[in-house]
């Protein structure tokens, strides 16, 4: 039987153990370093960048899965939490270094959450906004891992 290797298989059998923090090379200067995201540190091209910021630090964002997108996400600016779940494992990771940054896996849900003051988090996603590509109830998104 051969194997099924189409795009959507591979997202579902996505775990948050697929997901992991990225070290961003760094240029040091005394007069303040420079962090450098080209050709393969981040294994997708950039699509969309979009950052959130002036988060209330009891809110909650993300809420949501991807079925095909590939995210980087780096805290800029202070610290927040990122809630990995694949359906059955979970993972948090919380991001604090701008040299750092957490690639998410398409078929991964993610909440982030307890959001400093101050706090900047960029996205870096390798496709355009296209709502069909997410799934924004986590029963919905427990079905397509299952399925």
């Amino acid at each position: 039987m051969a194997s099924n290797t189409s795009p959507q298989r591979i997202e579902i059998i996505n775990t948050v153990k697929d997901c992991r923090i990225i070290e961003i090379p760094k240029i040091m200067d005394p007069r303040g370093n420079i962090a450098v995201i080209e050709k393969d540190v981040i294994p997708f091209e950039t699509k969309r960048v979009y950052y959130l910021y002036d988060v209330p630090s009891d809110a909650c964002r993300g809420g949501h899965a991807h079925i095909n997108l590939y995210q980087f996400l780096i805290a800029l600016s202070g610290s927040f939490d990122v809630l990995l779940n694949d359906g059955y494992n979970k993972k948090n990771i919380t991001l604090n270094k701008p040299n750092k940054g957490l690639l998410i896996k398409p078929g991964i849900w993610r909440e982030l959450e307890n959001f400093s003051s101050g706090s900047v988090c960029l996205v870096l996603a390798s496709e355009v906004f296209e709502e069909k590509d997410y799934i924004r109830d986590f029963d919905s998104f427990k079905l397509f891992k299952t399925r």
